[in-house]
């Protein structure tokens, strides 16, 4: 690693970004004008949020949030956690745990970094860490490996068997920090009696781990408070999975990345309640006057994402999308299979609901929460298998009306390009032209975005979707 990159920990780094951004976007419209003019690097990304007013600023100030908190944990006497997105930090914020979400972590630094995370994903690999390996946890994984964070108290991964680059990550992170893990299982089904066991078994049995590391007992009504809240949350994202079915469709696109990075890091606390309900007011707003969320006049065309979306300097992506017409429909990461969605209705016995009644349900509603978060309801098996990856984006690429779908990911995502042409070969079938972007979600590297806005380009020119 070069010497000026181990100047700064990447987490204060990040962090100290997020604060300045967030004093901007806290100024009047005339403030923002004349300081916007001496933002570095982040002035893109900077602009595309503060364009959505108060929802911008509130989810600027969540993510400012969350790296305070991640920087103050230990003088405040709490433990910190690295964490998936495959994994609800509902559990974390019941007893007093700080959760690093590491792709989150990634993706921020490609999103306000020139420099994106491309030293701390090659420090990983100095150390022996595999570069095929995925690099959504690669990148913030490698400032912690470098010391170049606040320390690490202890891991915990959700899934495994679901994606084998995830979790020999962590076992990596662990084995070198020498730090405590804890593994979650996860089982071949999802929904019958005996898998609703096995996952409340191991839920006990992580929940022992974390009172272990942290000296506290679970408290049983602060968990009940956060699974109401998680309740709240998942009401008011239903609402807004509703008006993705609208033409056009009243979600800016920008929304999507609100959404899932707003659940992977604030699940279960009442900030991100908050902004949902922004959200949806503005959303509702463009819905009763029949207008389109993109910057454009007109709706085009509508993107349904099967997998990630791109996580590059200013956004480039979601502005793409704006500048063309094109619709986010959302993807994989903005659902979350509560029995309450329009979309939930197909795949009853892979949906999950909340019950506070007792610990007990308390626990097997966390543990089916974890059970459809991304990937690991729909990516734990062979895709075309029923309640699994091919029959799910069809069934959600219709609910939305798209006219094509695209897949990104990374170089990493075994499960996902093993099967992702014969994938795209079934979709073809059913009539939605699919796009495959053979970029890095999290590493401009592998492709740069004006090679992957060329190939975007020529698809939907030639698929006549444009």
């Amino acid at each position: 690693m070069r010497p000026e990159i181990k100047e700064y920990n990447y987490d204060w780094m990040l962090g100290r970004l997020l604060n300045v951004a967030s004093d901007i976007g806290n100024c009047s419209a005339k403030e923002i004008e004349q300081m916007i003019k001496y933002v570095p690097y982040f002035k893109g990304t900077l602009e595309v949020l503060l364009r959505e007013g108060k929802v911008g600023t509130c989810f600027i100030n969540l993510l400012d949030q969350y790296f305070q908190k991640i920087l103050s944990a230990h003088r405040q006497g709490k433990k910190t956690c690295a964490i998936t997105f495959c994994l609800s930090p509902a559990l974390f914020h019941t007893m007093g745990i700080v959760p690093v979400t590491l792709e989150v972590m990634t993706g921020l630094a490609g999103l306000l970094w020139k420099r994106g995370a491309f030293d701390y994903l090659d420090y990983g690999c100095e150390l022996g860490f595999t570069e095929t390996s995925c690099s959504s946890q690669r990148g913030a994984l490698g400032a912690y490996l470098a010391g170049l964070g606040e320390e690490i108290d202890f891991l915990v991964c959700d899934t495994p068997g679901v994606c084998d680059t995830n979790a020999n990550a962590f076992a990596f992170a662990s084995t070198y920090l020498d730090k405590p893990f804890f593994q979650l299982n996860y089982p071949h089904t999802i929904g019958d009696d005996k898998t609703r066991q096995y996952h409340l078994d191991d839920f006990k049995d992580l929940i022992d781990f974390l009172q272990k590391q942290t000296g506290e007992k679970l408290d049983e009504e602060r968990l009940r408070t956060v699974l109401e809240e998680v309740d709240k949350q998942d009401e008011l994202l239903a609402e807004l999975d509703d008006c993705y079915c609208l033409v056009p469709s009243p979600v800016p696109t920008i929304y999507n990345l609100f959404i899932y990075i707003g659940r992977f890091l604030y699940s279960g606390l009442p900030e991100y309640t908050e902004l949902l309900r922004l959200m949806l007011e503005q959303v509702q707003l463009k819905a009763n006057s029949g207008t389109t969320g993109l910057y454009a006049e007109k709706e085009n065309a509508r993107a349904f994402m099967c997998y990630i979306d791109h996580y590059t300097l200013d956004l480039n992506f979601f502005s793409w999308l704006n500048q063309n017409g094109i619709a986010h429909l959302g993807g994989i990461l903005s659902r979350n299979f509560r029995d309450n969605t329009v979309y939930a209705k197909k795949f009853e016995k892979s949906s999950h609901g909340i019950d506070v009644s007792t610990l007990d349900t308390m626990l097997t509603s966390l543990a089916e929460m974890n059970a459809t978060l991304p990937m690991v309801r729909s990516i734990r098996g062979p895709f075309d298998k029923p309640n699994m990856w091919l029959e799910e984006s069809l069934s959600l690429a219709k609910l939305y009306k798209a006219d094509c779908i695209i897949y990104n990911g990374t170089p990493g995502c075994r499960n996902t390009w093993g099967m992702v042409k014969p994938f795209a070969k079934e979709v073809e079938k059913a009539g939605f032209p699919v796009h495959i972007m053979y970029g890095d979600a999290f590493d401009d590297r592998v492709e740069s975005w004006e090679s992957t806005k060329n190939r975007l380009d020529e698809f939907f020119s030639i698929r006549r979707l444009l």
